[in-house]
């Protein structure tokens, strides 16, 4: 006697059924890695995914290192290794070895961007220093155009040195090289000193038109007192 074939129907129903249980399967977990990062004479051990790429290693190590990942190579097996290659499809096995090293480019551009900020600090330490001076001799130039709008002659000596003194902090302006914010604040203390020079211009030809006021005294005569003449008592 034969056995009936299955029918169409019931075989569909069976590859269904296979097909429901693996999708209920839950997939297997993403083992994690720890690598050892090798950086000149410093050590480090991060976690990560297996999965990683070693562009995604990079920037893990950017907190710890201080590098940016465009400043990192990383070398595995004597090679270095490019950012979209997967760590698991190079041999990277937990507690691999992996050597991090500065791109020479990047040492070079932060020598270079360390020098210009220690350049910008010492213009404005220069700069603020000159700010100090001007401020000091603009005290003074108040002082005598006071005296002078009072009618108080000043010594021209006076006038003509402090405005050397204020040419001074203009040649030191001058020689102090600054750029962004610092320029601007050169180009500040260069008015400042400016309109110093020329108040003292204008007020050494109005000293000049000040008679210098004559003081007299004027003293009190007292008349002398009256002579007087003592008798002497002769004893015999």
């Amino acid at each position: 006697m034969r056995t009936p074939a299955p029918s169409s129907s019931s075989s569909s129903y069976t590859s269904r059924d296979e097909d429901a249980e693996k999708s209920e399967k839950p997939e297997a977990p993403v083992p994690n890695l720890r690598l050892r990062i090798a950086y000149g004479a410093l050590r480090y051990e991060i976690s990560v995914s297996s999965i990683v790429t070693f562009g995604e290693v990079k920037k893990l190590l950017t907190e710890q290192t201080g590098l940016q990942a465009g400043e990192q190579r990383l070398v595995f097996r004597g090679k270095e290794r490019e950012n979209g290659e997967y760590v698991d499809m190079c041999g990277v096995k937990d507690r691999s070895k992996i050597v991090l090293i500065q791109d020479p480019a990047s040492i070079e551009r932060r020598f270079l961007e360390m020098r210009r900020n220690a350049k910008i600090q010492g213009a404005r330490r220069a700069i603020s220093d000159v700010s100090t001076e001007v401020d000091k001799l603009a005290e003074q130039v108040s002082a005598i155009e006071k005296s002078v709008s009072n009618g108080v002659k000043v010594p021209e000596l006076q006038i003509t040195t402090l405005i050397e003194m204020l040419m001074r902090q203009a040649i030191k302006l001058e020689s102090i090289q600054a750029e962004g914010d610092a320029s601007v604040q050169k180009n500040l203390q260069g008015k400042r000193v400016q309109k110093c020079v020329e108040t003292l211009d204008v007020l050494k030809i109005s000293n000049a038109r000040t008679k210098p006021v004559v003081l007299t005294t004027k003293w009190e005569t007292f008349e002398p007192p009256p002579s007087t003449t003592t008798q002497w008592e002769l004893f015999d």
